[in-house]
């Protein structure tokens, strides 16, 4: 596994004394030299296996051999013709190649110098993902330097960040800044903006959690006990275990609350609006709830189990609500009660006729036996119509609480 240092090169104005330089300060006490570069600092402070620095045609890719690190005579027809290209903001790959030995055997590692576009549009800006994901392999370990460049090309770098860990599972060890606005007294201190990829990753949680409803993807972002819970609760959801669930988020709730950790906390109401329904006590609601959510994702094996179970806690509620609704034996009694008065109408009522049409379903889902009926049967054949079929039978069994 490699270490590798990406930083960005701009473009400032060149005075007569060169380009303008300050002290980076990460607030350790560490002694600072003034540079124009921070990637020089980055470079010294790190000590990076390969360094790639990324440029536009007219970044001062001069400045790498002519102020922070002294290269004297060497190569110097090189490095004229290459100040010249800088002017007139026409430097080529070509210019550069022949920099990278003289940089990287004065920095000790390797060094790749890599022009980069503008990123004006879509194109650019996806040419730019490419450049980066050739330079870096699976599981490298990266430091991201977004300091210099066009002010649009850290939120690029950002998301270069977040492309580079999916497409390439590098770990982004840190994003660094150095913060030329908040100067003063000669030094500009230096932040870390990593915690901008912890606040992503729980963005994007939210979303794999409306696509799948599993809790399992928030555990991974907070402490070791809390994964395991939330992981539990989503399992045992899964196996209509609805009160064991229900205890493992009470719990899970309770450890959240008594965080400290501020992003966590930014997201707090968000996790708590899915799994704050744990906090109470009715659970034939959350069992609607989530077949209803099972529907609309079109996970109809879900919804259809979620939904049987559901109806079967309406009915233990309405015939005795001290019943144990985990009790799988009062579960079926109640059932086979309910068949047995309602197979005494004549004629049979709706509500009856929609747990028949249900019972079917989950007949044919679960124990892949052939349903009687046209509506049943068209449904396991077109998801459109078990969408259809199933919301009118989740309208009539499982009304609101």
């Amino acid at each position: 596994m490699a270490k590798i240092l990406l930083t960005f090169l701009g473009r400032t104005q060149k005075g007569e004394a060169g380009y303008r330089t300050t002290c980076y300060d990460f607030g350790d006490g560490a002694p600072c030299e003034p540079v124009a570069f921070f990637g020089w600092t980055l470079q010294k402070r790190l000590a990076p296996d390969r360094m790639i620095i990324l440029g536009t045609a007219g970044s001062m890719w001069d400045h790498l051999t002519e102020a922070d690190i002294d290269f004297g005579s060497v190569a110097e027809d090189e490095r004229l013709a290459l100040a010249e290209k800088v002017e007139r903001q026409q430097v080529t790959e070509g210019d550069l190649r022949p920099l990278e030995p003289l940089l990287g055997e004065r920095l000790g590692c390797e060094v790749r110098l890599r022009l980069i576009p503008y990123c004006r549009d879509e194109r650019e800006q996806i040419a730019l993902l490419r450049i980066l994901a050739d330079e870096v392999v699976e599981v490298d370990q990266v430091e991201l330097d977004i300091t210099h460049g066009f002010r649009h090309l850290p939120m690029l770098a950002l998301l270069a960040a977040l492309y580079l860990r999916k497409v390439r599972g590098a770990r982004i060890e840190h994003i660094w800044y150095g913060a030329l606005d908040m100067t003063q007294e000669g030094k500009t201190p230096v932040l870390d903006l990593a915690g901008l990829l912890h606040i992503a990753d729980w963005i994007e949680a939210l979303a794999v959690y409306e696509r799948s409803g599993d809790y399992g993807v928030f555990g991974r972002l907070i402490d070791g006990e809390t994964d395991r819970l939330l992981v539990e609760a989503s399992f045992l959801e899964t196996v209509k275990r609805i009160g064991q669930a229900r205890s493992r988020l009470r719990e899970a709730l309770k450890r959240i609350d008594g965080s400290s950790d501020p992003v966590l906390l930014l997201f707090r109401d968000e996790l708590g609006r899915r799994i704050g329904w744990a906090e109470g006590e009715n659970y034939y609601r959350r069992q609607r709830e989530l077949a209803l959510e099972y529907l609309e994702r079109e996970r109809f094996l879900d919804a259809i189990l979620t939904g049987w179970e559901s109806f079967t806690t309406r009915l233990q509620r309405e015939e005795n609500a001290s019943l144990d609704p985990d009790n799988h034996q009062h579960r079926d009694q109640v059932r086979e009660r309910f068949e047995e008065r309602e197979r005494a109408r004549k004629p049979r009522s709706s509500l009856f006729r929609a747990y028949d049409s249900l019972r079917r379903l989950r007949n044919a889902v679960a124990h892949g036996s052939q349903p009687k009926g046209d509506e049943v049967q068209r449904a396991l054949g077109d998801s459109g119509a078990m969408k259809a079929l199933l919301d009118r039978l989740f309208s009539e069994l499982l009304p609101p609480d």
